[in-house]
């Protein structure tokens, strides 16, 4: 069994041998599925043909969007993209398609906690009725499109429903799909400080519990900042490697799937995926991991 990685820093300019072999000479082996239109048969072909033929496998699509959005017309068109994105990837046969059901905060709310109207905190986002709006809008997506080989899943978000490995195991219960696999993202996961200096204990526990039904992984790694004098403490991303992120135990805990579920760079820019790519290869080769 390959571990796969993977990650952003390549475009899909049109040609599905050149995106598959920019995958290659980057040092990936997992890649990110284009953006195209599902109605586009012989390109879907075509890139799954060249993605194959290099040992490059298709991870995850996105389906980036508000789907709980306050406006119904922007909700609704959406949650179509949503649709559509899972489709494409069933199609190509990626592992997953990765949203997050997104906020009810918009450019009206009294709480302005964030101009970020896609997933933005929101009181409401954790409150039971947040828990069922992600509920019914996994299972609208998933039961739209039938998916027969990419599941639908839902990022780890601090202040989304999604926010610790026990909230979403419940919620992959609630919606009970089999269609819905879980996402782990173990920087997303650190939101305290006790977390983030037991990053190696939370990625096993998380695994624990989810490690079933694991379809899709994101890396980055993670500081915090603060101390005497500052009123609080706040966590930064930084590239694997920069940060406290226990890459050992999320690598090694991966690799006992079972099965190949890659790890995917995400959030920075060229220079800084290549730092981090390295980083947890080296961190695969001190743990023997191939």
């Amino acid at each position: 069994m390959t571990f796969r990685i993977g990650g952003y820093g390549i475009d899909y300019t049109g040609d599905p041998e050149a995106y598959a072999r920019a995958h290659v000479e980057f040092g990936y082996n997992a890649g990110y599925m284009p953006n195209i239109s599902i109605e586009n048969r012989d390109e879907i072909a075509a890139i799954v043909k060249a993605m194959a033929d290099a040992d490059v496998v298709i991870a995850e699509g996105g389906a980036w969007r508000n789907l709980i959005a306050h406006d119904e017309k922007v909700r609704k068109a959406n949650l179509d993209y949503a649709v559509h994105q899972l489709a494409l990837a069933d199609e190509m046969g990626a592992r997953a398609c990765v949203a997050f059901h997104g906020t009810v905060g918009h450019a009206g709310d009294p709480w302005q906690l964030s101009d970020n109207y896609d997933y933005g905190p929101h009181p409401d986002n954790q409150t039971e009725a947040g828990f069922e709006r992600a509920v019914e809008t996994a299972r609208y997506v998933i039961d739209a499109v039938k998916p027969t080989r990419a599941k639908f899943s839902l990022e780890m978000v601090p202040w989304l429903v999604t926010d610790t490995p026990e909230n979403y195991l419940k919620l992959l219960r609630a919606i009970d799909r089999p269609q819905f696999g879980a996402h782990i993202d173990a920087v997303n996961m650190v939101i305290t400080p006790r977390l983030y200096f037991n990053t190696g204990r939370m990625i096993r526990e998380a695994f624990e519990l989810l490690g079933p039904w694991v379809v899709s992984c994101h890396a980055k790694d993670i500081v915090m900042q603060g101390g005497p004098g500052t009123i609080s403490f706040h966590f930064d991303e930084v590239p694997p490697g920069d940060g406290n992120l226990d890459y050992a135990a999320y690598i090694t805990k991966i690799s006992r799937l079972g099965r190949e579920v890659p790890l995917m760079l995400e959030h920075f820019d060229v220079p800084a995926y290549r730092r981090g790519l390295a980083h947890i290869k080296s961190v695969a080769q001190a743990e023997g991991i191939a």
